[in-house]
Formats: C-alpha cells, structure tokens, sequence
C-alpha cells in the first residue's frame, strides 16, 4: 500500500483528457456542461470556455483573493505569528489576511460582537461584524477523550473560555470568548494530551466522522479506527494538500445503523461485506449541502482496509487538482461530480490516481438500529456504553470535569462524541449501569430524553457565528422542551428530527431533517422579525428510512421564531391525523398538499 504522497504531471492538452460528457448520474445537460437536479435544484459547474481555475486543467494563477492569499504562503505557516508575535502584542497587531483567512487553518474564527441585530448580518464586513475574541475548534477524528483530556478541556474552558463548550455535529468541540493572548497556553495544553486544532477549518481536510461505536459494537461490520488514525496521523498539515478549492469532509462508518451520514460527504467509506474478499467499505463520493445540498453519489466501487489510504489520498487530491477555483461558491467537490458523474470520477481515481482497478462491490444494507446511540448498549466485549444528550449539543468547563470525575469513579477512560451531538461514556461495567446514567443526568445529560428533546438539532447561530441572522440554540432547547409536553398526549410513535439553523448555510443539516428550518428576516404584519424558511420532509438513510432524501421547500412557507413551537404542534398533529399506516413523517410531508403543511 502507498503512503508517499505524489503529485501528478500537470497536463497540457487544453480542457484535460476528460472533457467528455458526465456520467449516467448527471440528470440534465444544460448547453456545453452538466447540471444535476436535486429536488428542484440545480447543482451546476460553472461556465465552460474560460478558466476555472481547475490546477490540472488552467494552470495556478490565483483567480480571486482568497486563493491569492493561500499561495502567498503556507497558511499553516500563522500558527508560529500567533505563538510569537499576535499573542504578544494583541488583536490589533493582526493583519486581514491572517485573521480572516489563515486563522482557519487553526480552526481560529473571529466571533460576533455581540449586539448586532441578524438583519445587518449580510450588510457589515467581517471586520465590522467581528469582536477581538475567537472561537476555537478541536478535532475529534473519532478519537476518544480519556479522563486527562477532559480534565484539560474542561479547566481550559473555564479558565479561557468563559465556560464555554459546545459540541458540533461533526463531532468536533468548540469553545468561545478565547483570547489571542491565550491561544499559545490553550495550544500547549492541547498538545500535551494529544488533542489538536489543526485544520479543523479552512480549505483543508476538515476532521473525519467516524463511527462513535467503531471497535466497541457487537454487530460492526468492519472497525475503522485504525484507517481513520492512520490518515489523521499520516496527512494532517501536509503541504500538498493544505490548499485544496475548499473544505474536504471524510466520513467513515462499519455500523449497521450508518450513523456518520455518509450521503453528505466528499468521501464517505461504508462499511460492508464483499462476497469474495470479505469486509470492506463502499465508496460514496462529493456529498455536501450548504445552499446547494447534493447527496453523495456511489461509485459501485469496493474498497479493501489495504487500500483505504490511497483511495483517500487519490479522491482528495483529484479534488486539489480538479475542484473549480475560481468563484469560492462553486469549489466544492460536488460540482465536479455533477460535471463528470460517478463513472467518469471513478475512471479518473484508478487510471490518473491509484494505477490499478478496484473491486465492483455491493451498497450498504438496509440500515439497523438507532444511529444515535442513546441509552445503555452492551458493547462487543461484555461491558456498556451509556450515551446521553446534552441539550442541543451545550456542554460547559464544568460539565466536562464532572464527566471525568465519573468517569474515572465508574473505571472508564473513554468518552467520545457523535454527529447527532450526543456524548457516549464507553467501558461501563453492567453493575453501574444505573449508576453512570444517575451520574450523567446530574450534569444534564439525559441518556433517555424525550422524543423533539433527543430529535433535536441546532447550530451556534446569532450569539457567536458571523454568518447567522437567528437566534438557534436558546430557542431550540425551549421550542424541543414545549413540544414534548405539547404533544405528550398523542400516538406519536415515530421520531421526528427538528433542525435549526442560523442562516442558509445548513450547517446542522436542515435538508436531511423532517423539518429543517433556516434562519432569516421575515416580515410579519409589516415587522421585520426574526424567522425561518420551512423544509419538509428530509431525511438520510436510518432503520425505517432506507433513502435519502432532500427536503421539500414549501412555497412561501416563513414562521417567525415566536410561532415555531406552535406551527410544528399544528404540522406535527396533521400528519398524526392524515398519515397511512406506518408512513414516516418524511414519507408523508413529501407527498401532502401544500395546506397541510402551512
């Protein structure tokens, strides 16, 4: 297996050796290039007859500011001007082009100030929208966090960070109100318990799903850990592929219940059973949502454990090499594929990239269980995971100690986190079973929380995020609690996922939800309020919901924050009273009459 990294010849012929047209998956073509239609939307490469920007194809002339910053120097390169020179002489010694930019390849963002109305959000610079604090983001990568890691976290939090401590739905951890002076010590402290910031933003391979019960699931297919290590330790801040068209997500999964929402990712490794050369991974490429939301598509290729490092290494620098550069808006790998489709991307990875051909293989089974892993579960070597859910992903410095206080009672050294922002403590003994779910629901981790409580997802929104326009996170812990009371009355036997986001940038995933709402200004009796767009109807592959699908936009449909609870009670009461026998919420919101949903 390869593991040194190389970088193909660049090409000479004009439009490359694969301007021919996409694959059987791209849906329509629309003049000289491919467009593929997702629900109603358009997810389309951009014009054809002039530079791209495509490495491969028209050279590395940097076509806008962002790309010209990034090959004015190694952006990982900031981290020494933050040790040496910002943290001594403070925020305002901070050039642009470092805080704006660079920065993220530390997973440093400026935060909001606070005080800015969301109506202004898209109307004020960064810097007019930017406060002199930060927020800092720490990659999991489907590691776990042993009692020294939370202790560190935790006293971090507390000491720099006001206490704060969000988890994300990749995993990831994030604090708030750091200071530049304090970065230095925060990185230190880090880096001492072998935890990282790097890349963990910017136009970099972003931290990997991984299964959060990879190596403890009785009925895993496949563990990953081991290929998701070995690629977090072999590429992470390597030069050939710290400047990549834009963010790259890698997803990987050898659980039944498909739990890392492989559809939604640039390389997703599923894991299944080849009949003749046993567990492997199917291999899903160029998911990705966003204002344009583009499920993932199979190549039909199956990827042995042997292979899984230079699959990585060939689609992310076909990426590097191919992904359009020119307008930031249509850099990600989606729309590649939407040019080239599965069967040209594949001919392009094991001609160009691997040299050699890889096994046909089958999809992924229907899924099986819960993907968010709540509750007591035995794992595979007798003992328990107890997973919990902190109110829509918030944790706190406090929190975290307490967590590894019981940890550490209870005899385990492992707590990892998931994509549906829950906390999983591993390694329980049967006897404390009770006893770990006692001590997780004092610290407000609720292992059994109830149905829009454990259904429920939000993102940072307007209390620290530049981008959003809402408020999310306050609001949808009081919106998910209302509602479970609300409607504690009826037959409500399936989950219904609720996702809030503080802008279209669908950060918590509002096209994947039954009801997915995005943050906006609404107008309402003549007011200009804060409200949400409406989509219905989402969902990714889970047990009971075999496909994927996008949500459905319903025309017209805006709520304002202050009547949400009581338009998904009304929407939530319709669907109980017109659904089949046992059809989804899903199932039925893409299919009723627009006055159903309103």
């Amino acid at each position: 297996m390869s593991t040194t990294p190389s970088t193909p010849a660049p090409r000479t012929t004009a439009g490359g050796p694969h301007a021919a047209s996409a694959g059987p998956d791209s849906a329509t073509r629309t003049g000289n290039h491919a467009s593929t239609s997702v629900k109603g939307r358009d997810v389309r490469p951009p014009r054809a007859g002039r530079s791209n920007g495509q490495w491969l194809v028209d050279g590395r002339e940097p076509l806008n500011d962002n790309e010209a910053i990034k090959q004015q120097g190694d952006p990982l390169g900031a981290r020494q001007r933050i040790i040496d020179t910002y943290s001594e002489q403070g925020f305002d010694s901070i050039p642009d082009d470092d805080l704006h930019n660079r920065f993220r390849w530390w997973a440093l963002y400026t935060q909001r100030k606070q005080g800015i109305d969301g109506g202004k959000t898209s109307q004020l610079t960064p810097s007019e929208l930017s406060d002199h604090y930060f927020m800092q983001r720490i990659r999991m990568d489907g590691t776990s966090l042993s009692v020294e890691q939370m202790r560190v976290i935790g006293t971090s939090s507390n000491e720099f960070a006001r206490g704060t401590l969000d988890i994300t739905d990749r995993q990831n951890l994030q604090l708030h109100w750091l200071e530049i002076e304090n970065v230095p010590e925060l990185w230190r402290r880090l880096d001492s318990v072998g935890l990282t910031t790097i890349e963990a933003c910017g136009d970099t391979p972003r931290g990997f799903l991984v299964s959060p019960v990879a190596g403890i699931d009785p009925n895993e297919i496949i563990d990953p850990s081991d290929a998701a290590r070995h690629l977090h330790d072999t590429y992470l801040g390597n030069p050939e592929i710290s400047n990549l068209p834009r963010k790259f997500k890698t997803a990987f999964t050898g659980s039944p219940s498909l739990d890392v929402l492989h559809e939604i990712n640039d390389v997703s490794f599923v894991g299944v059973r080849h009949p003749e050369l046993g567990a492997g991974y199917d291999l899903w490429i160029a998911g990705a949502l966003s204002t344009a939301p583009f499920l993932g598509r199979r190549l039909g290729a199956f990827v042995t454990p042997d292979q899984v490092n230079d699959v990585w290494w060939g689609v992310i620098r076909i990426f590097r090499d191919y992904g359009y550069r020119r307008l930031r808006n249509k850099a990600r790998l989606k729309f590649l594929m939407a040019e080239w489709g599965p069967e040209k991307f594949r001919r392009v990875l094991e001609d160009e990239y691997l040299g050699y051909h890889l096994a046909d293989g089958p999809a992924p089974e229907e899924p099986r269980g819960s993907a968010d892993h709540l509750g007591a579960h035995r794992q595979a070597d007798g003992l328990f995971w107890v997973g919990a859910k902190p109110p829509v992903g918030r944790l706190s410095g406090d929190t975290m100690l307490g967590l590894a206080n019981l940890a550490e009672r209870l005899g385990s050294n492992r707590v990892r986190t998931t994509p549906l922002q829950n906390i999983l403590l591993l390694d329980v003994p049967e006897d404390r079973v009770e006893e770990a779910k006692d001590g997780l629901l004092a610290l407000g981790l609720d292992p059994d929380p109830r149905p829009f409580t454990r259904n429920m997802l939000a993102c940072t929104g307007i209390e620290f995020c530049k981008f959003a326009i809402v408020e999310t996170k306050q609001l949808a812990a009081d919106v998910a609690a209302e509602l479970d009371s609300r409607l504690e009355d009826t037959d409500l036997d399936r989950p219904i996922t609720v996702h809030i986001n503080g802008c279209p940038n669908s950060c918590v995933r509002i096209p994947t939800a039954d009801i997915g709402l995005k943050g906006q200004i609404i107008t309402v009796d003549g007011e200009r309020v804060p409200g949400f767009q409406v989509h219905l109807g989402g969902g990714l592959a889970k047990e009971g919901h075999t496909e994927a699908e996008l949500g459905r936009t319903v025309r017209k449909l805006k709520v304002p924050a202050t009547g949400l609870t009581d338009y998904i009670e009304r929407v939530v009461r319709v669907y109980l009273a017109e659904r089949t026998p046992e059809e989804s919420f899903a199932q039925w919101a893409q299919r009723a009459d627009e006055k159903s949903l309103a």
